[in-house]
């Protein structure tokens, strides 16, 4: 796969190498058109474009430029920007596997919704999570980030927040780039881009990246990926235009599991897994036409197939045998595949009223997705002096889970905007949602849960407020509910039962604003109250293994803020943060009441600094400097009072924060882009993660990456 994708880059650079130089160094200390409100275009709260200030909640926008100069070889290094909105993965192990917090504990469950130019990556109930792996951030334009519920547009899993990632367009005369990009914790990346408008009516847009990491400072921590993204836009008329977008990912990575408090105090990286990983393959197709009938009406037609596989020996399902609290040299696993294919479909039609500047979009969607999943045990020999797992073997037919279930989601929605004066706007929304789960165990009366059809609907509302007092001043409200049945391996995940798995829904309350100086200040802001009922949670039961399971009810309240500061025109300030409390209402475990309590891996304070200087030196040569600061506050990584002391006393096992500090420097001459990353210039000790081992009696961590270097070189042509 590497060498097809050198070839390809090779063949663009030869085929297209008579083109002339189209992309200059930009002014890079320009002001964008972001600063005045109502110009800021968006497109993830309806689907439809919309002007910022017309939006009655929380959306954040990483536009082209601010992608361009962050030089990223991570999305969470774009994303976590955003105020609130917290990725957490080592950047020296992790390989994109991650963790998300946004109005949550740090955690990967079904809260957050991704979508690629405003529809699902993956379908519901097949673990979402996943969903960044199968993204080429190449294909970027740009990225809108909605916090809060957005069930009401986007159905189930929206729930702290929408990542919407859109892809670039053609170009309107051919253009393209290669690049390289290497550090020292074992990374290299190769990306290149070329896109035309051939005609007046057909564009195209190719852009592809190889990635690999091999021998990085954490043991058993290589992994392989490619991505490829292919975009078409035909335009029949004024009034018809077609998009199809292709995407192919190939994924493989080591799992190098989680460090013991020892080894990351001591910085022993040496990981105890040999063998896990994780193999992820998905083709992903959208196809769309946008019909414009009139001045006042719109419809677009969306029909995506997807066709998914990822294959598991998980580090996180390994569990060592021990006996008088010493290893014995053995231990069980499992090795585990997923695969599903999706065929959807979605028809929306905006209609503009004449009176009071009033819409309505309507809309419905049917999302059909046979999964097939199997799960076997594995033996493990572990070394008893290290505790690393050295081999394992696999348990032919002793199943943990064996089944075919065909997932059918099919919703209707609408969303109405009116203005009865110009300053405000009314929106009101509602969407229907039906899930069908048709479970065939495979292995009937051997192992699992019999075969079953379980149904899961929900009506979810949302209303918003937007007043705004000129074009930079503006407020807004809303209330929004979410809404996400359970996971089907989830669910069905027992060897004997169902756990009563419930569907988790939510209740959002919010309060904002946002104001801007053109050109000096931007500032945004907003509160928010989220309650939760069946909160979906992660526990151990008596044999080490993880498995999910709902809280009674949770409550998540903060601020989110963020503000950028112009001194002078080629020095820009910027601070995005939020500080936020996350509790237990109303939960039991093991007979102990956990009842208003705070949540566990859960910071109250999360913000990300940064300090640009921009200069142009001439109209040929430009060159920024960034320094960024990352914080992440104090958390529990246990229950409040879980850990009991000889004394008989009670505490809570805690992870002390972080600050992290960056610095990159971009320089542009004519066409050639090089740059710098320092990362972690200080060399804090930090974990991406932190969480309780109540089995070991202390914590696990994810580390972060230590001092590190990251350079790249780009040609433009």
């Amino acid at each position: 796969m590497k060498k097809i994708f050198v070839i390809a880059i090779l063949l663009c650079i030869g085929f297209y190498s008579h083109a002339q130089q189209s992309n200059q160094a930009e002014t890079i200390n320009e002001v964008t058109s972001e600063e005045i409100l109502d110009e800021v275009i968006v497109t993830s709260a309806s689907r439809e474009v919309q002007k910022r200030s017309e939006v009655p909640g929380s959306i954040s926008t990483i536009n082209a430029k601010t992608i361009e100069n962050t030089k990223a070889f991570g999305i969470d290094q774009l994303v976590n920007q955003v105020s609130g909105v917290f990725m957490s993965t080592s950047r020296a192990a992790s390989n994109e596997q991650h963790f998300m917090a946004v109005r949550s504990p740090i955690s990967t469950k079904a809260l957050f919704l991704y979508l690629e130019d405003g529809l699902q990556i993956r379908p519901t109930s097949v673990f979402n999570h996943n969903a960044l792996l199968e993204m080429n951030d190449v294909s970027f334009a740009r990225i809108e980030v909605l916090k809060g519920p957005a069930s009401s547009i986007y159905g189930s899993e929206s729930i702290g927040g929408s990542f919407n990632f859109i892809t670039k367009n053609p170009s309107e005369k051919l253009s393209g780039s290669v690049s390289f990009q290497a550090n020292d914790i074992g990374l290299t990346r190769y990306d290149f881009e070329v896109s035309d408008q051939t005609s007046k009516k057909f564009g195209f847009y190719l852009g592809g990246q190889y990635v690999q990491r091999e021998n990085g400072p954490i043991e058993h921590s290589n992994y392989e990926k490619t991505a490829v993204t292919f975009k078409t836009v035909y335009d029949f008329n004024d009034t018809a235009k077609w998009t199809t977008v292709f995407d192919l990912i190939d994924y493989r990575s080591d799992m190098s599991g989680s460090l013991s408090e020892d080894d990351y105090n001591s910085g022993n990286y040496e990981s105890d897994q040999t063998f896990t990983e994780r193999e992820a393959i998905a083709f992903r197709t959208r196809t769309t036409l946008d019909k414009l009938w009139n001045d006042q009406n719109k419809t677009s037609f969306n029909l995506i197939i997807r066709n998914n596989r990822m294959d598991q020996n998980p580090s996180y399902r390994i569990r060592q045998f021990r006996e008088l609290g010493q290893l014995t040299g053995f231990g069980s696993g499992e090795i585990n595949s997923n695969q599903f294919k999706s065929y959807v479909g979605l028809i929306q039609h905006k209609l503009d009223f004449k009176f009071a500047n009033s819409s309505l979009i309507i809309g419905a969607t049917a999302d059909y997705s046979p999964q097939d999943y199997v799960a076997e045990t594995t033996d493990i020999i572990v070394d008893p002096e290290t505790g690393r797992n050295l081999d394992f073997s696999i348990n032919a037919n002793d199943f943990i889970l064996n089944y075919e279930a065909n997932i059918f989601n099919y919703a209707s929605f609408f969303q109405y905007e009116i203005s009865p004066i110009d300053a405000l706007k009314i929106t009101t929304a509602l969407r229907y949602d039906n899930f069908e789960y048709d479970y065939d165990n495979l292995v009937d009366g051997v192992v699992g849960v019999d075969d079953s059809v379980d149904n899961f609907n929900n009506l979810t509302p949302k209303l918003g407020i937007n007043y705004n007092f000129n074009r930079t001043t503006g407020v807004y409200t809303n209330y929004s509910q979410g809404f996400t049945p359970p996971q089907v391996s989830t669910l069905y995940r027992n060897r004997n039962e169902l756990r009563g798995i419930k569907p988790s829904r939510y209740h959002n309350y919010e309060l904002g604003g946002y104001f801007a100086i053109p050109s000096k200040l931007k500032l945004d802001a907003a509160v928010y109250l989220l309650d939760g009922e069946n909160t979906l949670i992660t526990l151990r039961d008596e044999d080490d293994n993880f498995f999910n399971t709902n809280a009674g009810k949770t409550r998540s309240y903060g601020i989110e803020y963020g503000i950028t500061w112009f001194p002078i025109k080629a020095i820009s300030i910027t601070h995005n943060g939020s500080y936020a409390q996350h509790r237990y209402i109303d939960f039991f475990d093991r007979g102990v009441d956990y009842s208003d309590t705070d949540r566990e891996t859960a910071p109250s304070l999360l913000g990300t600094s940064l300090i640009t200087y921009r200069k142009n030196v001439n109209h040929d040569l430009g060159f920024s400097v960034t320094a960024e600061h990352e914080l992440v506050g104090e958390y529990n990584t246990s229950f409040e009072g879980q850990i009991e002391n000889e004394d008989g006393t009670f505490e809570t096992a805690i992870y002390d924060g972080h600050n992290v500090f960056n610095l990159r420097v971009n320089i542009n001459y004519k066409g050639f882009e090089v740059w710098g990353h320092a990362l972690n210039i200080f060399d804090e000790l930090y974990a991406a993660r932190a969480s309780f081992n109540r089995f070991r009696g202390e914590n696990s961590y994810t580390i972060g990456n230590p001092l590190a270097f990251h350079f790249g070189a780009k040609y433009n042509f």
